[in-house]
């Protein structure tokens, strides 16, 4: 997909900011997970970002003195860039139409994400069958993976 964030596919289009994800995805604060999309290529992958800053209201709990970005966070935040890479996908979305996280399979967590961390959210779109989409995605933090798994969705009205 990407070399140091250099798109690998000459059809890679400009990413874009939060006021497009937020016109996108339904996700606030303090759920809204992804900063800013860096590349997409159509019909293919996504190349998102998120800052992890001593802020976020999860390190209240998680864990005092020792902040670690939940695991869960993480598939959540790739969840959204797969929704994200979804929605660039089609034509013509109705505004009541939304992507619900539908599964998940061969998650993986290989490092710890804490303040100061920028998670690069890689995702692939690889197939859809029967209203379910399947992406692979990874996390990565300073090009080391932190999180891999392969998420579906699946596109529904309100």
């Amino acid at each position: 997909m990407t070399n140091g964030g250099t798109p690998l596919n000459d059809n890679a289009q400009p990413g874009f900011d939060i006021l497009e994800i937020q016109k996108i995805l339904p996700h606030r604060y303090p759920f809204a997970l992804i900063d800013r999309v860096i590349s997409y290529v159509p019909n293919t992958s996504l190349h998102a970002i998120k800052n992890i800053t001593m802020n976020e209201p999860v390190f209240m709990g998680h864990f005092p003195g020792n902040p670690i970005f939940p695991g869960v966070l993480l598939l959540e935040a790739m969840a959204q860039a797969t929704g994200l890479l979804g929605f660039k996908m089609m034509e013509n979305v109705a505004e009541d139409e939304i992507y619900l996280f539908a599964g998940i399979d061969n998650a993986r967590f290989k490092r710890q994400v804490i303040p100061g961390d920028r998670v690069d959210f890689h995702v692939e779109f690889l197939k859809e069958r029967r209203g379910i989409w399947k992406f692979k995605g990874r996390a990565e933090v300073d090009g080391k993976l932190a999180c891999e798994a392969e998420i579906m969705c699946a596109r529904r009205t309100t």
